[in-house]
């Protein structure tokens, strides 16, 4: 190979040598081709351009500093500087800065004289900001108060959130000067700290720069601002609250008893401090602030249990106090308040109940007199004569039948016992799993003479002291409960096991959530703050809701205008913590479409009057009353938009629609599930499914059965076996005409018509007997539901007995255990005693031997020496 590269070689230059010409060529050639690549490759550097330098992301009106370059040591040298700074960290193609902006602007022309705004463009590449910090998200507000920081934002970037946030900072302590305004800032629902310091000696005592940086540790632990910090250095007014010692910390809780910070435990440090805090504190009222991104915040909360949620026109960072908001932190105190000494300032002095009793005739008997009885408190007995009034006159006295029934003698025997003979005794009763008030009902026999007295005395009595009956609670609405004033909110936590928890949010903020749970305004508005202020139509901007995420529902409160918030709460909440709740379960749905049929294949489309749709798309609203329609027979299909068999058989729903189309009493409907939540017993467990329900027996619904495939020929077959049977009732009775015998024909057609019409009244009554059948097994399916729970409760209490049974024999074997050797024990220190007391008389003897000895030696000597 290289042999003949070289041969190659040789022959160009020898070909060269010979023609010169040929070699200025090829020179020629080789410098082009040079300056070709040299060319080239020059403007594959320019292929990609430079960034082009960030500009100013602020305006240069604006009181903000802008190092738009990424200049971190100069932010460092201005946050130094600086009291308190704010400092912004953006990226300026980010959408979320850029709202930001205007909103950092407007506080700063308000704050500019007290704060030192600094914003930073942590994108730029070459910036010290992007090389030394790794943000993922944009933008970020971090606050620097002195050399503490950085506390960092977490908030809606909104102008009255930072600003309010901003000023929580600057003042992280609040000075409490007097009794007065002690006993007002411990008054909030809000967790409150009180630091007692003494600025005598010193003008800022060591363990006051402590608390002050407690303070700002827990703002930084929460940027809300929950727990709230006071200093006082007066000792009158530390003595308010029990406080002898310099440098004492103290925690006011209102359920549970205050606390002091245990200074020999643990070290008096900022984060020590914080720590004692949060892990004492008691906290009533918890704020919900969803960041409107994709977000688990909601669901991690309302997997803990049924949870309030309450939706307020109120700013949670703001200084100022709202009322609405002090209303609803009463009354959740109230409701974790489990004894009487908890109880609000305007319950303390009500403690004490006085009945309010009034006789009620028992409309089935002529001979029954029910006295009821309803304990209420001395304010609601004295207050006013509204609170205690019976209803005048009840109409067939069904409602009032049902209200005893319910209420007052359902522990009876039977039902009947209303209207026995000879009712002896009173009935008195407490329900034990309610947390309503204690009724009371005496029924006795009385004559007829005495009756009317008693009625005639009775609605003498009703002008001065009566007591509101109640209807049963399948004919209260949610709206219209009544209204149970007094302490029936107090101590509601202990006494039930649906526990709720109260969760507050911004409704400006957070009003698309709220119109997602069922709230509703009056007028279409743009803005979030004008929706908020007409959330429920009772003018203050309120909308409450309970959600129970573990059984898939949520109620809605639903005020009236002569309700306070007050009532309408304390209400709502009694009525879902009540055994058998009285409220209804809120059902989202779309809104009823005009246009969103189906209408394929319809002829006449050029007729002007609206064409009779082929399906009817049912919505929640629009559900039972088309379902349910006595004169149709209704085929109903139930969808959803991501499910693939449904749209393979829309081309069959239309074509059976199209074969129906001419027949007025059947009609083809269709129920996207996904976006109509229907009652639980129209719910179905998957998708597609094709029920039937026929006229006048709607309670005997039929499915398409699941092993039979979805075809045109399958769906009229089960049509025609199911509908309702046809009525011959408007239809006109023919008979063969005969000369002699024409009256004998018009009996026939009488008595014929007359049977007729007994047929269908025994139709009916069959329609009614239905429906209570399916009442009862309604009924009979919730007993049973109860009865399996309270089964599963006993063998769990029995398992528990079984295994404390087991401890207690244990125990017993240890402690008889324990016995036998301290007995033998106490027999061997016994013997020990005896061998000890033998053993010294013994050394006694061999002592008193051993002196004898000694001193009849000695005599021997003195004799010896004697006669030596």
């Amino acid at each position: 190979m290289l042999r003949r590269v070289r041969q190659s070689l040789r022959q160009v230059l020898y070909l060269m040598a010979r023609r010169p010409a040929l070699l200025c060529g090829a020179v020629v050639l080789s410098v082009l081709l040079i300056l070709a690549v040299k060319f080239t490759c020059s403007r594959a550097k320019d292929v990609v351009a430079a960034a082009r330098p960030p500009l100013r992301f602020f305006s240069a009106e604006a009181p903000v500093v802008d190092l738009y370059l990424g200049q971190l040591d100069q932010m460092e040298r201005l946050r130094s500087v600086a009291e308190v700074s704010l400092i912004f960290f953006y990226a300026p193609w980010c959408a979320h800065s850029m709202a930001a902006r205007q909103e950092v602007q407007l506080v700063a022309k308000k704050l500019a004289k007290q704060v030192q705004f600094v914003a930073v463009n942590c994108w730029w590449s070459q910036g010290k900001c992007r090389k030394h910090n790794r943000f993922y998200q944009y933008p970020i507000i971090q606050l620097f108060y002195r050399r503490f920081g950085p506390i960092e934002y977490k908030g809606p970037f909104v102008a009255r959130y930072v600003e309010s946030f901003i000023l929580r900072v600057i003042t992280p302590l609040t000075y409490l000067p007097s009794r007065a305004t002690l006993e007002e800032f411990l008054s909030c629902h809000e967790p409150r700290v009180v630091g007692f310091f003494q600025f005598n000696s010193s003008p800022q005592p060591p363990g006051y720069i402590t608390f002050l940086a407690s303070a700002l540790q827990a703002l930084r632990r929460d940027f809300r601002g929950v727990i709230r910090f006071g200093v006082v250095t007066n000792r009158h007014v530390a003595d308010a609250i029990s406080l002898k010692e310099d440098e004492t910390v103290y925690l006011h809780r209102r359920f549970n008893s205050s606390l002091i910070f245990p200074r020999r435990e643990r070290n008096f440090t900022s984060e020590a401090i914080c720590s004692w805090v949060f892990e004492h504190r008691e906290t009533v009222l918890q704020w919900l602030q969803p960041p409107q991104t994709k977000s688990r915040l909601l669901e991690h909360e309302l997997t803990k249990g049924p949870a309030l949620l309450l939706f307020l026109p109120h700013n949670p960072l703001a200084h100022t106090s709202n009322p609405i908001l002090q209303q609803v932190a009463d009354i959740a105190v109230r409701y974790h308040s489990c004894s009487d000494k908890h109880h609000s300032t305007s319950d303390k002095s009500f403690s004490s109940r006085s009945p309010c009793c009034q006789s009620v005739v028992v409309p089935e008997s002529n001979t029954s007199v029910c006295e009821v009885c309803l304990s209420l408190s001395r304010r609601d007995s004295t207050s006013s004569s509204t609170h205690c009034s019976f209803p005048s006159t009840v109409p067939g006295g069904d409602v009032l039948q049902s209200y005893l029934r319910h209420c007052c003698l359902h522990q009876l025997p039977a039902p009947a016992s209303i209207k026995t003979e000879t009712s002896s005794g009173c009935i008195n009763f407490l329900n034990s799993y309610s947390p309503f008030i204690q009724y009371s009902a005496c029924c006795r026999k009385v004559e007829p003479h005495l009756k009317n007295e008693s009625s005639s005395q009775a609605k003498e009595g009703s002008e001065t002291q009566r007591v509101p009956l109640p209807p049963p609670p399948s004919s209260i609405p949610p709206s219209s409960a009544p209204q149970q004033e007094g302490d029936g909110i107090t101590g509601l936590r202990c006494q039930t096991n649906r526990t709720l928890r109260f969760y507050v949010l911004d409704v400006a903020l957070n009003w698309p959530l709220a119109v997602r749970l069922g709230a509703s305004i009056n007028r279409s508005t743009s803005r979030y703050q004008e929706a908020g202020a007409h959330a429920d139509g009772s003018g203050d901007g309120s909308f409450a809701t309970i959600v129970n995420l573990k059984d898939e529902i949520h109620y809605v409160l639903h005020r009236s205008p002569a309700a306070t918030l007050t009532e309408s709460l304390e209400a709502f909440i009694r009525n879902f913590s009540a055994p058998h709740s009285l409220l209804q379960r809120h059902l989202v749905g779309e809104k009823d479409k005009k246009g969103g049929e189906e209408q394929a294949g319809h002829p006449n489309k050029q007729h002007h009057s609206p064409p009779r749709l082929l399906i009817t798309e049912l919505t929640t609203s629009s559900f039972l009353p088309s379902v349910m329609d006595l004169q149709k027979d209704v085929l109903l299909f139930y969808y959803t938009q991501w499910c693939g068999f449904c749209s393979v058989l829309n081309h069959v729903i239309i074509q059976l629609a199209r074969l129906l189309q001419g027949n007025s009493t059947i009609t083809v409907a269709r129920v996207n599930v996904a976006r109509n939540d229907l009652p639980w017993e129209f719910m179905v467990d998957h998708v597609p499914t094709i029920l039937l329900f026929p006229k006048y027996r709607k309670n005997l619904s039929v499915k398409f059965p699941e092993d039979l495939p979805i075809t045109l020929p399958n769906l009229l077959h089960f049509i025609l076996q199911h509908c309702g049977s046809p009525t011959y009732a408007d239809k006109p009775v023919t008979s063969s005409a005969e000369p002699d015998g024409s009256g004998a024909s018009s009996i026939l057609r009488a008595e014929f018509l007359v049977l007729q019409r007994e047929v269908q009244a025994l139709h009916h009554a069959r329609e009614r007997l239905s429906q209570q059948l399916a009442q009862l097994w309604r009924e009979n399916r919730r007993l049973t539901f109860y009865t399996n729970s309270l089964g599963a409760q006993n063998t769990e209490l029995q398992r528990e007995r079984n295994s404390l049974e087991e401890q207690h024999r244990e125990k017993s074997r240890q402690l008889g255990e324990a016995v036998r050797r301290l007995q033998e024990l106490a027999d061997t220190s016994e013997n020990l005693l005896n061998e000890n007391t033998l053993l010294r008389i013994l050394l006694r003897a061999l002592k008193d031997r051993t002196e004898a000895e000694v001193e009849r030696k000695e005599a021997e000597q003195k004799r010896s020496h004697m006669a030596s």
